[in-house]
Formats: C-alpha cells, sequence, structure tokens
C-alpha cells in the first residue's frame, strides 16, 4: 500500500472520528443545559456510527498489514490515530458526564 493510500485512510479517519467527536460533544451540551433527552440519545446514537466507521476503516490498514502487507505509514495516518482515540475516550466518559449533569 502507497503512503498516499494511506494518508486517504488517515483522512478518513480523521473525517470520521471529528464528526463523531462533534456529536458526542453536543450531546454533551444538550444534557448540561437540560435539553430533550432523546436527542442526546440520537446525537450519541449518531456519533457512535461516526466512529465505527472510523473504526472500520483503521482495521481494514491493520488487517492488511497483518496480512503481510507493507505499509508506510506518514503523519496523516498519526494524525488519524490521534483522532480515534481521542474520540473513542470522549465516548467511554460520556455517561459519567451525563450522571453529572443529572444531578
Amino acid at each position: 500500500m502507497t503512503k498516499e493510500e494511506v494518508s486517504m485512510i488517515g483522512f478518513q479517519v480523521v473525517a470520521y472520528s471529528g464528526e463523531a467527536r462533534s456529536k458526542f460533544l453536543e450531546a454533551i451540551k444538550n444534557e448540561k443545559n437540560k435539553g430533550d433527552r432523546e436527542y442526546t440519545k440520537q446525537l450519541v446514537a449518531e456519533g457512535t456510527e461516526k466512529l465505527n466507521k472510523a473504526h472500520n476503516v483503521q482495521t481494514e490498514l491493520l488487517a492488511a498489514e497483518a496480512d503481510g502487507e507493507d505499509i508506510e505509514l506518514g503523519f496523516i495516518f498519526v494524525h488519524g490515530q490521534d483522532h480515534l482515540m481521542t474520540t473513542i475516550l470522549l465516548k467511554d466518559i460520556l455517561e459519567n458526564i451525563f450522571d453529572i449533569y443529572a444531578e
């Protein structure tokens, strides 16, 4: 796989993770402002769908490398990994944040 192909995968990971992050942050803001709980759930579901897409794109690259394909990584892919991991962390702490705002 060429560096350009890996970069395109990196861009996909950044885009999907960014969309997920935006949905999660909007959900937190909605909860903080005592917004509609169903809207919060919808935002989390939409964010989770985007996060899953980012993870699936990443997994395709990992599977290619595991199959012996030579993968040349660049900074764009590393940047995508950064976005993915921080968004996963944000999703992991959502429920705790919601508990704080529910009090």
